[in-house]
């Protein structure tokens, strides 16, 4: 380790202590939070340090009407946290800054239909974000994630530039030492083609139907799926769930251990 790395991280560490954030604010931000709960008191404390960690080394704006209480900030760095638990924060250090709007903001952006016709022009989006950055949300949609239907905007964007770290926003992303990327290729493309013949045959989804939008798009409802609802998605493809197991390290249905 350099010297000024070892010199950030004695900084980080003080500005930590002084942070002092109590036990009763964390759990004004988090407590209601399925994942959050599931959590053994080691890998919680674990969240939490991370989280703070996270806020002192991005910059976080609040735009237009958007405010962002102290309560806000934690429930967005506890989840946003949550995909890198054990990677560890270096897998986001591509990006730097977060922007928060009040609600649903307008885009440019790029769309494919259920016809397969892409379209491009602006659209209201609950999120973005970019390799470089900025990561943006929308603080209606994280409020409305973490209520145990699958939907969390700010783990599906967090997933977006872990994907981008590898040739862009493709649906795959850097995997560890010794997984295969031609068995990821196989069992995604696989899952993928089930979900759209569901969505054909107008049957329910045991994921969101935005998913079928792009192979990134993809990677980043399966990514809050695993989180959200571990059991629905290791029913339907317990290969899919093996994977990504295997790259986040984590099994969300072994209380939230180290997998």
């Amino acid at each position: 380790m350099s010297l000024f790395k070892r010199f950030a991280e004695w900084r980080e560490d003080r500005q930590l202590a002084e942070m002092n954030i109590s036990p009763e604010l964390w759990q004004q931000a988090l407590g209601d939070w399925a994942v959050y709960q599931g959590l053994s008191d080691a890998r919680r404390a674990k969240l939490q340090d991370l989280a703070l960690r996270l806020l002192l080394r991005k910059d976080l704006h609040a735009a237009g009407d958007a405010e962002a209480s102290d309560e806000l900030c934690l429930r967005i760095a506890g989840m946003a946290v949550v995909p890198v638990l054990e990677l560890g924060l270096d897998w986001y250090d591509r990006w730097h800054t977060l922007i928060l709007y009040d609600g649903p903001f307008r885009a440019e952006h790029s769309w494919r239909d259920e016809a397969g016709v892409v379209h491009e022009g602006e659209r209201a989006l609950s999120g973005q974000a970019w390799l470089r950055g900025p990561v943006v949300l929308s603080l209606a949609d994280v409020q409305l994630s973490g209520q145990r239907d699958g939907y969390n905007v700010v783990i599906h964007e967090l997933a977006h530039t872990l994907d981008m770290r590898h040739d862009g926003a493709n649906g795959a992303p850097p995997l560890h030492h010794g997984m295969s990327p031609a068995a990821w290729k196989r069992d995604m493309t696989a899952a993928w083609d089930d979900l759209g013949h569901r969505a054909a045959a107008g049957q329910p989804l045991p994921i969101d139907a935005y998913a079928l939008e792009a192979p990134a798009e993809f990677f980043a409802v399966l990514s809050e799926t695993f989180f959200e609802r571990p059991a629905l998605l290791r029913h339907t493809w317990p290969e899919v769930y093996q994977h990504l197991a295997d790259f986040y390290r984590q099994d969300p249905l072994d209380n939230g251990r180290q997998a």
